[in-house]
């Protein structure tokens, strides 16, 4: 990487970011979702864009038509975030139609490996060359793919024919619990990992209280920053999603969208304020996305939302103190 443009990096201010998911406006228009978060204070959003592949060991990547989202939606979502002043990081997933706890897409398997990657290949080219012609600040290569991660030499490949068609910055965004074992980390401007941590081992319907769920995200904190340290001490950390259903058992599964727990507003916001509270100062976090900004929200939505809830004023507060 080129020393100055590492050290503009370093230096730039943290990206303060709210992940939207802009597949319908049941309960809150396109326009909201970038107007919305920034009034919150966020400096930047994550637009979440998929392909699918029909289970694990499939050789195809292509757009799904219920849960591929309008490109047309795509691009003004993202010109109008750029004129409320707000960055953007294209964030493409892959959506898997058959799966399950083992079947999702930490878990591919194809038939055909080399088909495979020419079929990824051409689903993020696709969405480098939208970012490009849309002014996207960053790109995401790739999300929670643990299986293929061990292909270093195709990863770092297809990297640099990212690099020749988006000049923006790169980053890939690693599973919770795989970062450490990702090779390529070097071929990108930012390391990226989910946050979906467990933070208690406390069990449903017992909860943890917020000074509990501190000192969890304190551990995570040293690990996570001690394995930078050691192994990607000049790569800027970004948490990609940062999210917690609004539900009982939001601290012990939070990876987990269908708890099927009673509304609980109260451990979202505990599980929210943990992760401020440890962060909040910390110069090594380069970034940050909440997952996510969507739907009706309120009261009696279990969903990990924030809007209308308590964890709302949480954001407010952090991105109002931002560095």
């Amino acid at each position: 990487m080129n020393p100055a443009w590492l050290a503009l990096l370093l230096a730039a201010p943290r990206m303060n970011g709210i992940a939207v998911t802009p597949y319908s406006e049941q309960g809150l228009s396109f326009a909201a979702q970038v107007d919305e978060p920034a009034a919150l204070g966020a400096t930047h959003i994550s637009v979440v864009v998929q392909w699918a592949q029909n289970n694990v060991a499939s050789n195809q990547i292509a757009p799904h038509p219920k849960e591929t989202q309008d490109e047309a939606v795509i691009r003004r979502l993202i010109r109008r975030a750029r004129a409320r002043g707000l960055g953007v990081m294209l964030f493409p997933i892959i959506w898997v139609e058959r799966r399950g706890p083992d079947l999702w897409r930490g878990t591919l398997r194809p038939e055909n490996p080399a088909l495979w990657w020419l079929s990824y290949e051409r689903f993020l080219m696709h969405f480098a060359e939208l970012a490009r012609e849309e002014g996207a600040e960053v790109l995401s290569v790739g999300s929670e793919l643990a299986s293929m991660e061990t292909e270093e030499g195709r990863w770092r490949e297809l990297i640099a024919k990212v690099r020749a068609r988006f000049p923006g910055k790169l980053l890939y965004s690693a599973n919770w619990d795989h970062f450490a074992e990702v090779p390529f980390w070097g071929a990108l401007d930012l390391i990226g990992l989910t946050a979906y941590h467990r933070l208690t081992e406390l069990q449903p319907p017992s909860q943890p209280d917020e000074a509990a769920l501190r000192e969890a995200w304190g551990k995570v904190r040293v690990v996570v920053l001690d394995w930078r340290a050691h192994h990607a001490p000049d790569r800027p950390l970004v948490f990609t999603e940062v999210g917690y259903p609004s539900t009982v058992g939001a601290a012990y599964r939070p990876w987990e969208h269908t708890l099927g727990g009673a509304v609980d507003l109260e451990a979202q916001r505990r599980c929210y304020a943990a992760f401020v509270d440890t962060w909040r100062d910390d110069p090594a976090l380069a970034g940050v996305f909440f997952w996510s900004w969507w739907g009706a929200g309120g009261e009696s939505d279990v969903s990990y939302t924030p809007r209308r809830k308590p964890a709302e004023a949480v954001l407010r507060s952090f991105f109002g103190a931002r560095p």
